[in-house]
């Protein structure tokens, strides 16, 4: 199961009534952020979640409006006891950005761990979540997430005795170990199914559209996307300042074929986004005008 929230869903400055984007993930216990524009905190507490059991962070671009929170967020999972190391994910100089930062909140009681991206696409695991991070199209280097929850096939008992292994090493062959006993190697294949479908989120602002966003959105439970403009006389303003539009975002998301849209990342001068759907779902029916707060439980197919 995995709990996503749109902590917000403003660019360039927060509004009374918008936070700037953010997006929130919980598993297990785990959290995981993306962007932490300034009030990111007050949308968590807002929305009645915890700031303490966040483990990743990982930052689209360095603009300001997606990483001015960060300094008071890392304050207060301090103040709030947290002792566990804290990862943090972004763009080449993610460490020099973010101890820049941290000259208004030096002293921290976690340990605060950097993984940069440096490829176009990069993947990684970290703690249940596997990220791939991809290179988009703004005015600086910036990158979009996917997030999955991959979903191991299930326990072949007929498989598991007609290799004649052990009752001893079922268990650790399910959770993944590979085992060596007497000269006998016995590995999580000889005892597991087909991997099954997991759990899919996909993540991007800033930018413009480019075909890796859509390949990246395949198939995602939640394609959540910019469309920083509505307004249909806009998109020439979209190509200068390297953002999209509501109908570049459907039209990914229709190419990308996935479950649902979000858009997220509206601008100031963008008061009720809602007012442009009908529109957007003639390209993409399943588009949805994020707003802040918005939530949603995501399942595994045989738990729905």
């Amino acid at each position: 199961m995995l709990d996503v929230c749109l902590l917000g869903t403003g660019g360039m400055m927060p509004l009374p009534y918008r936070w700037l984007t953010s997006l929130m993930l919980r598993c297990d216990g785990s959290s995981l952020l993306i962007d932490c524009g300034e009030g990111t905190q007050i949308a968590i507490k807002e929305k009645g979640w915890s700031f303490k059991p966040i483990d990743v962070i990982c930052l689209t671009h360095y603009h300001a409006d997606h990483v001015s929170g960060l300094p008071g967020l890392l304050l207060a999972m301090g103040n709030a006891e947290r002792t566990e190391p804290l990862t943090i994910i972004g763009p080449r100089g993610v460490e020099r950005v973010v101890n820049s930062l941290r000259v208004i909140a030096p002293e921290l009681p976690f340990e605060i761990r950097f993984m940069e991206l440096t490829e176009r696409q990069q993947e990684m695991t970290v703690g249940p979540y596997t990220l791939t991070a991809f290179r988009v199209n703004h005015n600086i280097v910036c990158y979009g997430y996917s997030v999955q929850l991959k979903r191991a096939g299930k326990f072949q008992v007929d498989k598991a005795q007609a290799a004649g292994i052990p009752l001893k090493f079922w268990s650790r062959l399910q959770k993944g170990a590979v085992i060596e006993e007497d000269g006998v190697v016995y590995t999580p294949d000889m005892v597991m199914g087909a991997e099954r479908r997991g759990l899919k989120v996909t993540y991007c602002t800033d930018t413009r559209p480019v075909p890796v966003i859509a390949e990246m959105a395949k198939d995602a439970d939640l394609f959540i996307c910019e469309g920083m403009y509505g307004e249909p006389d806009k998109e020439s303003k979209a190509r200068e300042h390297k953002h999209m539009t509501f109908y570049e975002a459907a039209r990914l998301a229709k190419e990308a074929d996935c479950k649902e849209m979000w858009l997220t990342h509206y601008s100031p001068s963008l008061p009720r986004p809602e007012d442009y759907m009908d529109a957007v779902r003639k390209i993409f029916p399943r588009s949805v005008a994020g707003k802040d707060g918005k939530s949603v439980e995501l399942r595994f197919d045989d738990e729905e």
